[in-house]
């Protein structure tokens, strides 16, 4: 599976922003898909996952009520909508994909097989 994620960008503190991650490669529907993210001098850290098939998601604490994540599985294509930005959320961005995980083991980055290449999020006035 070779991922590609896109949508990244600067936006104002408060603003809304939108990313995707598009895969290739075949039975995208049978992986779980994760964001994560890496700040400058920071580890990279979990923001959200969706299960595979039937989509169940997990968010970072952090982020909760304020992104959602999402498939569409005839795409190819895992969104992550992030409203209510603060100048914390500037990060890189990576998408993830990984098969058979179970739910305890969505938030690590050990559970996820492929990465894409990231994108860049600046929050900012």
């Amino acid at each position: 599976v070779q991922l590609q994620a896109s949508g990244g960008g600067l936006v104002q503190p408060g603003g809304s922003l939108s990313l995707s991650c598009a895969a290739s490669g075949s039975d995208f529907r049978s992986y779980s898909l994760g964001w994560f993210r890496q700040a400058p001098g920071k580890e990279r850290e979990f923001v959200a996952a969706i299960k595979r098939y039937g989509g169940d998601t997990f968010y970072a604490d952090s982020v909760k009520g304020r992104f959602a994540i999402s498939r569409d599985n005839a795409k190819n294509t895992v969104y992550l909508q992030m409203n209510r930005l603060t100048p914390e959320d500037t990060a890189f961005y990576y998408c993830a994909a990984g098969s058979r995980i179970i739910s305890s083991q969505m938030y690590y980055i050990r559970s996820y097989d492929y990465w894409g290449q990231g994108t860049q999020v600046t929050v900012s006035s």
